[in-house]
Parts: structure tokens; sequence; C-alpha cells
């Protein structure tokens, strides 16, 4: 019943319904008005779409998948065969509405995908990743119209043959672009040889699938002579000439007049938004669907500078939050799992299903073992090029749309696109494992403490945003020694988080091109005081430094930073704190998820960390080497981290620029007694560690004696009110560097204030609120030799590097 009231809708007039109701409270049902319907519907799609995103988030889908599935479960397959919910909250009068809307959102979703899309890439598409490419749109194509025939021979025999022949062949031969760079993202393939050819065969592909798709809207048209699908092709052609020969120097004018850290004005974003209607008006006049012109224009947008940045500022959210799911709503209350009955249907839709993995997939590997790909590369290719999506499902609604597909052809082919994009992720992890790193036989220094404290001292510097940058380099100036010692090596690694949005993979592409995420070479503003910095410092002769970016999740973040430090032998990485200080001098939450990053990177890294607190180290400007004045003290209580400290402000201190203090606290004879019993176990090792720690400081003050700079203190407490008072008579601090594990019994006592664990006592006290300075602080965690968990295993980096 539910099934011929949705899709009956062609067929009955229902009354129009007024927009909005005067209010339950004078008699009107909501529920017979368009916008509190459309309002109720709305918030219903998101609350199913976004709760089933959750649950199959553990299983790697794509939230497409969850979407579709979502859109299928509102419709007639599943609630919908409540007769009294199909008709309360998708009556056949609101579908008018929610269509509308529903392709309002794939209008714009489709200008925000042609954004994604770079002519100049696809341009430059290497042979091998064409020939691919080629390969995966022809073979599929030529399965699908076979297939067709089976099809019209058993339950599609009343369909348009040269439409429904060329719908089959584009529906089997698609690969999702965006979809398909979201599975590489959540992979961490993103930027390796293989999802490279995949992204630029997709884009191919893309295009390709699109210029099929236009075609075959032109010969589903409803005319009886075959002259107007003609017409309605070669118009389709004449007005994407005409957008190539008059849109783009409108836009390049516009990017001109966009200046980088300035907003766009107004009036080039609504000037882009109408002609992105215009455009779709014009399309839909010419019969080949408004989203082809909307496609058009977002891909004639230049790429470079911040008007597509902004633009997809401005849209993005509200599309892809709100709008787009209708669509696949209302592609859900076309689709009927129940037409789909008896043996014949369900081998049909085997057939249709094996056909399109068959065609595409051996298509693939075929064509990638010709270009000398390897054999698993290659079968990974070709199932990561069978990935199916929102792409396929336009294709299909057209199709039902056209009456070139009937409701059981339709729901046989959501199915096989929602089972091919299912498979994906899977069988790419149990396909693709890369031989586990080994062991880098030459990755000998993991700390900064060592024998030879002159040899390369090589960091990974990680920061979020451009807000802390001055202070990284002033921390890494201050880390660069002598002259004696090797150059300092600094990778400085940009942490970007990829979500779901659009713009997320426009990101990647703009971090591919460009290495520095916040640098478009050739397009240089003069208020880029970063750029500079960077730069300069680069520059200067006894440093080496390479940006790096890094573009992934915030659940797998860490393992990116840990391979980074790992595959570049760093000895130490340097992480940003989770709270970065106000103009009132009190430190604000950035970002919560930063603090589980640094805790996972904490227990996760195969050599030293650093957490840096900055409360602006050397001001809010980089400072040359010759200006450096900079007052650093290392609190010193005992342990490993604390010889860790030491020794990083041990290399700080040969910096001309830097004085050094060295605080030792010891606990007073008179209470060291009572304190003995602490852990029985732990007996020997704090006795080691306590005469580790009288041995490195004898030798740092051996070392260090003629140098006029440093200077060393031992302070004997007897509680920990002592040691907070002893550290707040430290005047003119600029850092302090402090161990996050220290030993013995003061420490003990600091632990009860701690609030920031991965801080330690010591840095959580310099860090807290009730303690009041203007110094920064790095909290240093020394490598301890033990393996951590498992992370050889991660399939590959989402990283590029700035070179």
């Amino acid at each position: 019943m539910a099934t011929n009231i949705t899709n009956g809708v062609g067929h009955i007039c229902p009354g129009p319904m007024k927009a909005t109701s005067n209010g339950a409270f004078q008699g009107d049902d909501p529920l017979h008005f368009a916008l509190p319907l459309a309002i109720l519907q709305i918030c219903l799609v998101l609350v199913v779409t976004r709760l089933l995103a959750f649950l199959m988030k553990p299983l790697r889908q794509p939230r497409v998948i969850a979407e579709i599935i979502g859109g299928i479960l509102l419709g007639p397959s599943a609630l919908g065969r409540n007769q009294m919910y199909i008709s309360k909250i998708f009556p056949p009068k609101s579908l008018t509405v929610l269509e509308t809307l529903a392709n309002l959102g794939l209008l714009f979703f489709l200008f925000l995908a042609g954004l994604e899309l770079d002519p100049k890439s696809i341009r430059r598409t290497g042979k091998k990743a064409l020939m691919i490419a080629m390969a995966g749109i022809s073979f599929p194509f030529a399965l699908g119209i076979g297939s067709s025939f089976v099809l019209r021979q058993t339950i599609s025999k009343d369909v348009n043959s040269a439409a429904f022949l060329v719908f089959m062949g584009v529906a089997l031969s698609i690969t999702a672009f965006p979809v398909l760079a979201r599975i590489l993202a959540e992979l961490k393939l993103l930027t390796t040889d293989i999802g490279r050819m995949a992204m630029s065969a997709a884009a191919v592909n893309d295009v390709a699938a699109w210029i099929l798709l236009a075609l075959a809207v032109a010969l589903s048209g409803t005319g009886q002579s075959p002259l107007i699908s003609l017409w309605v092709f070669l118009s389709g052609c004449i007005f994407v000439i005409c957008c190539i020969l008059i849109v783009p120097p409108i836009f390049k004018w516009m990017a001109l007049r966009c200046h980088e850290g300035e907003p766009v004005d107004e009036v080039y974003i609504c000037a882009t938004l109408a002609a992105v209607l215009a455009a779709g008006f014009v399309t839909d006049t010419i019969g080949i669907h408004a989203m082809f012109g909307a496609f058009v224009i977002g891909i004639l947008v230049p790429k470079d500078g911040p008007l597509a940045g902004a633009l997809v500022e401005k849209v993005e959210d509200l599309v892809s939050g709100l709008f787009l799911p209708l669509y696949f709503v209302s592609s859900g209350l076309k689709t009927n799992i129940a037409t789909i009955r008896g043996l014949q249907s369900w081998g049909l839709f085997v057939l249709v299903t094996v056909t399109a993995c068959f065609g595409k997939i051996v298509g693939t590997v075929l064509v990638s073992l010709f270009c000398k790909v390897p054999f698993r590369e290659a079968v990974t290719l070709g199932f990561l090029m069978n990935t199916k999506g929102l792409v396929e499902l336009i294709v299909l609604n057209i199709g039902k749309d056209r009456n070139v597909l009937n409701d059981q052809t339709f729901s046989i082919m959501v199915l096989m696109a929602v089972f091919t994009t299912f498979i994906t992720t899977p069988v790419v992890i149990a396909v693709y494992k890369p031989a586990k790193r080994a062991i880098l036989a030459n990755y000998k220094y993991r700390t900064v403490e060592r024998e030879n404290p002159d040899t390369q001292l090589r960091i990974l510097a990680c920061f979020h945003s451009t807000r802390n940058i001055a202070s990284l380099l002033n921390l890494l100036e201050a880390s660069r020694g002598t002259e004696k010692r090797e150059k300092l090596s600094v990778y400085a690694l940009h942490l970007m988080e990829l979500s779901e949005r659009s713009s997320a993979i426009l990101m990647v592409h703009k971090a591919r091109r460009n290495g520095l995420p916040f640098w478009h070479k050739g397009h240089r503003s003069d208020s880029s005081n970063i750029v500079v910095a960077f730069e300069t410092y680069g520059q200067l002769g006894r440093v080496s430094i390479k940006p790096m970016t890094s573009i992934s999740s915030m659940s797998d973040m860490h393992e990116d930073v840990c391979s980074t430090a790992e595959s570049k032998r760093a000895a130490i990485i340097i992480l940003p704190f989770h709270k970065h200080q106000r103009l009132d001098g009190s430190l604000e939450v950035t970002r919560s998820d930063f603090r589980w990053v640094n805790k996972r990177v904490l227990e996760h890294a195969t050599c030293s960390v650093g957490i840096f607190v900055d409360r602006g180290l050397g001001g809010n400007s980089h400072v040359a080497a010759s200006n450096v004045s900079c007052f650093v003290t290392v609190l010193f209580f005992g342990g490993q981290d604390d010889r860790e400290a030491l020794a990083y402000g041990s290399r700080m201190a040969d910096h001309p620029g830097i004085s050094l203090m060295v605080i030792r606290f010891l606990v007073e004879p008179n209470i060291a007694g009572h304190n003995t019993i602490v852990n029985v176990e732990s007996g020997s090792s704090t006795t080691n560690s306590s005469s580790l720690d009288n041995d490195v400081l004898s030798n740092f003050k051996k070392t260090k004696a003629n140098n006029n700079t440093i200077k060393y203190e031992e302070k004997p407490v007897e509680n920990s009110e002592q040691v907070i008072s002893t550290i707040r008579e430290i005047g003119n601090c600029n850092l302090f560097l402090v161990g996050r594990s220290p030993v013995g019994e003061i420490a003990l006592a600091l632990n009860k204030r701690s609030d920031c664990p991965e801080l330690g006592p010591v840095g959580s006290l310099l860090t807290s609120p009730d303690f009041s300075t203007a110094a920064s602080v790095l909290v240093v965690q020394q490598y301890n030799g033990q393996v951590p968990l498992d992370l050889d295993s991660i399939s590959g980096q989402d990283l590029t590097d700035g070179e």
C-alpha cells in the first residue's frame, strides 16, 4: 500500500499545502502544512542518518553508506510499510516540497564537487592513471550494456531501449570520486602512490561519467523524434563551451580582488551562487538536469586564492549537513526492496552486482598489470575504483524520474551500489598490507640525552594552527646549540583534521600542491609574516627545517605523529598543549580533542616527547639568532624524565643568547628517613635512579664549569609548599624545562595537585590557575626503550612533504 502512495506521486494531483499553520491552539494540525512538516522531515532524516553513521563508524564506512541506508529505512522498504507513518510524515502532497529542497541541496553539493576537481590536475594526469581510468569506464560500460539486455528480457520490458542501455552502462562504470577520497583518507592511503593513482583515475572517470550521463539524459527525453535528443545533447555541449569561454575570465577578475588574509567581499560570494543557480536553470531548460550547470560552474571556479575556500565555508555545512540528506530520503522513498521478490529478481541482483564488480575490478587490474603495477596493488586499485556513492544514486534517480528504470530495477541497482561501496574498505584492508616497516638500523638517538651531545638532534615539531608558530620557532632557535654541534634538523608537522566535509579533500589537494599548508606558491601576500618566518629560519646556516602536513581524523592522528617521528628518526616530538593563552594571561582550552592526541602520542611514541605550553616565548614574532635573550630554568627532582629535561637545557645553554638555571630539589635529611618506605618493590630502581642522577649532575657541573651563563643550585625542602615557594621566587624566567614523571618523595607530594596527567605534577603546577607566571613550559618525557603498541601495521602515512 505504501508503495502505491509513494510511487503514485506522478499519477495523482493532491491539493497544494499552505506554507504555515495558525498553530495547534487554533485547531490546525502542523503536519498538514508545508513548513512544519518539512522541518519534521529534515529533523527525522538527520537523526536517523547521523545515528547510523555513528553505529557504522567502527566498520570504517563512509557516511554516504549510512545516509543511503537511512533513506531506505525511512522509505517503503521498512518504516514506510506502516500506513499511518507514511501518510502522516511523508504524504504524497509534501513530496514536491521535499524533492525541491533535496534537489536544491544536490545542486549546491554538485557545485562543491566541481570545486574539488581541479582541471589542471586532470590535464596533468599521467598515462598510467589515464589508461586505468579508461579501462575502468569502458569494460564495465560494455558489461552494463550486456546486462541491460538480460534485464530488458525479464523485468524491464517496456522501457526506452537506447536510454536504458546507456543508463545501465553509466551506472556500472561510475567511480564516486568524493567517497573514494574519504575511504583513502580513512585508510591513510591518500598521499601514497596507490592513493594518488586512484584519485587521478577517479577524477578522469568522474568527468567521463558526467559526459555519458548527459548523453543518457538527452536520450531519455519523452520526445518522439530522435532529433530532439540530438538537439538536447548539442545544446548541452554549446552551454559547456560558452561557460569555458565566458566564466573563467570573470572568476579570475574576482579572484584577483580577493586577497589572502582578508575576508572575501560578500558581492563575489552572492554573484557566484547566483551564477550556480542561473547555470542550473539553463541546463534544466535544455533538458539535462539543473545539477549539470552547477557542476560545470564548480569546475571553472579558480582553486587558488581565498575565493574557493570562502565559497566552501559559506555553502558546505548547510548543504551537506541539512539539505543533502533529504536527497537520500527522497531516493529511499522510491526504493522498495519488497519489489525484489522471487528467485528471478534476486538472481538478477546477483548478476548485476557480479557484473559491476567484475567489470570494474578485472578491467582495472588487467590494465594496471599491463602498466607494471604489482599484483596486490592492482587488485587494491580495482576494488578502490569499484566505489559507488552519491553520484551513482543521482544517475539512478534521474533514470527513475525519466521512467527509464522501473521500481524493481531501481531497487536492485540501489542495493548493488550499497554493497559494492560497503565491501571496499574491508577488502582493501585485507588485500593491501604493506610490509611492516623494518626497525631502522640507523635510528640510534631516540632521546636528547646521549653520550655525545654534539651529534645531530632531530626534532619533530607539531602544530595545529598558525597561532603559536613564532613561539615554536623561538623554541627551536634556542635548541640550536653551538656551531661545533652537528646541524639541527627540524621537521615541522602541521596536524590537520580530516572531517566528512567536502573541503577536507580540497584541503588535501592544497597541502599536496603547496607543502606549506598556509602558503600558496606564486600567490604570496605581504601580510604573511608566518611564511617569512619559516623561510628566514629555514635558511639559517646551522638549521635544516622541512615543513610537512599530516591529514587524518582525530582518532588516529597520533599514529601519524608517531610513525612520522620513527620514519624521520626524531629524537624528540614537541606537541602543542591543548590550551592557549588568553589576553588576560589565563589558559583557555583550544580543543579538548588535542589533549587526547597528546596522551596517545605519550603512550605510543618510540622517542622522547615534549608538550609545549606556550605563553608567548620570545614575544609575538620570531627572534633573530643574534637578538635571542632567554632565561631557562630546569627544575630537577630526579628520574629519567628530569635527566632528559636537563639534557635539553644543557643543549640550550650552549646558545650564546640563553642563560640557564638548574635547581635540584633535595629532601631535608631530618624528614627523609620518615619517607623511605614508599614502595618495597621499587626501592632498588629508585636507588639506581638516584645514582644516575648524581652521575649526570656531576658530569653536567664538570662540563659546564666555565660557562658563566649557567647557574646550579641545590634546594633542601621539607614539603611541597617549600617547592612552590622556591619556584615562585624565580624571577624573569622565560621557559621552564621539567620532567613529566619526576621521582622522589617531594614529587609524590606534588602529584596530589595534578589536574593534567599528561603534564605530570610539576607541569600541572606551572600551568594551574593558582600559579601565576608568564613563563612558557616544556614538559619532557624520555623514551624508556620499551616497545609501545604496534604502530608498524599502519597501512601508510597520509603525509605530504613540503619539498
